[in-house]
């Protein structure tokens, strides 16, 4: 099994009030680069920060790390727009970061990037793939993308109350900006996010394209951010037998949308509980406690771990977590290293994801 991890930023992450991915402009935009260090190496190397939240919630690519440690995996990390470099092998494809939705366009060359994914996900030699996501503000920008293609739009978030009126607000901003409105982009999903999306939804909608055509088994491995990709998938006549895999944290704060919106879309839904309500590390705690819930494959990640397993795996984590600072019990001021100015994680589902 390898593990896809389209890795980018867009300055939509930047918008106040809708992204937990950082305190700091400058340290938000490494938080992708440290996600696929932490993946790579099981932590950072070149990066100058450890996503981890104030309150002690480490970004979801400790997960999907202690999952690779238990039962092994190949990953290829895909550069779908890094704005900081990461010290973790890349394919590139000539991707430039995304601007702010609210602009006339958020990713200029959105169909350049799509076909030159496509060729790459046509050519892997794989038989199943999984594929992931690192990008803050991706919740604004797949509510963005869903919007525009008048589908029912429900995101989720890192933090434990979802700023969706916010996120709301920014993409009615953005399609006024870019001449659109709800629905006006029916049946263009490349154009939809040329005009409100991230050059991290092209990279994963072409790889998955491309691999699919090729015959490949894909699963999506996300929570509401893969929705929208799923919904750009079919909107752009992709109709191959298609899965999305993401976490009980997401699945528990969509309730029957998230289930609805894959039955629509025609694709089977794997969702992983990994048990971490069973122990009483600080890290796990506030995962229950609704922070991060997904991101950087860590649904699909624990979708592989076979039951018997599970316990190794909250093991790694916990050492993980020790590997980045964390420590395994409150301190009392809500934060688990101790350093409330690093970076929350993104999660592709702060906003940066599910």
């Amino acid at each position: 099994m390898r593990v896809i991890l389209p890795a980018g930023t867009t300055e939509t992450a930047l918008i106040d009030g809708i992204s937990a991915a950082g305190a700091s402009p400058d340290l938000m935009e490494h938080t992708p680069s440290a996600d696929v260090e932490i993946l790579a190496y099981g932590k950072p190397t070149m990066a100058p920060v450890t996503p981890v939240s104030p309150n002690g919630c480490p970004t979801p690519a400790a997960v999907t790390r202690a999952v690779r440690e238990v039962i092994d995996f190949d990953v290829s990390v895909v550069d779908a727009g890094l704005a900081q470099p990461t010290g973790a092998p890349t394919v590139g494809l000539g991707v430039e970061p995304g601007a702010d939705i609210r602009n006339t366009v958020a990713v200029p060359d959105a169909q350049a990037i799509f076909d030159r994914a496509h060729a790459y996900g046509a050519s892997l030699p794989d038989d199943e793939l999984l594929v992931g996501e690192t990008v803050p503000g991706g919740t604004t920008t797949a509510l963005g993308v869903l919007t525009a293609l008048g589908e029912p739009a429900g995101v989720s978030s890192s933090l434990p109350k979802n700023p969706i009126e916010r996120k709301r607000q920014v993409v009615d901003e953005a399609l006024t900006a870019s001449g659109g409105s709800a629905g006006s982009f029916d049946g263009r999903p490349i154009e939809a996010i040329h005009a409100v999306g991230d050059p991290v939804q092209a990279t994963v909608a072409g790889i998955a394209a491309g691999a699919l055509e090729s015959g490949i088994d894909v699963t999506l491995a996300g929570g509401t951010q893969m929705v929208a990709v799923a919904t750009v998938l079919r909107h752009a006549g992709v109709d191959a037998p298609l899965s999305i895999a993401t976490t009980s944290f997401v699945d528990r704060e969509q309730g029957d949308r998230l289930g609805e919106a894959c039955y629509r879309l025609n694709c089977a839904l794997t969702v992983t509980d990994p048990g971490f309500d069973a122990r009483e590390h600080v890290s796990m705690a506030r995962y229950c406690a609704g922070v991060a819930k997904e991101g950087v494959a860590m649904g699909g990640a624990l979708s592989l771990v076979p039951d018997d397993r599970m316990e190794a795996v909250l093991d790694r984590f916990e050492a993980v977590c020790g590997r980045l600072g964390i420590e395994d019990e409150d301190d009392g001021n809500g934060s688990g290293n101790g350093n409330a100015d690093d970076p929350a994680n993104s999660s592709p589902e702060d906003d940066r994801a599910p």
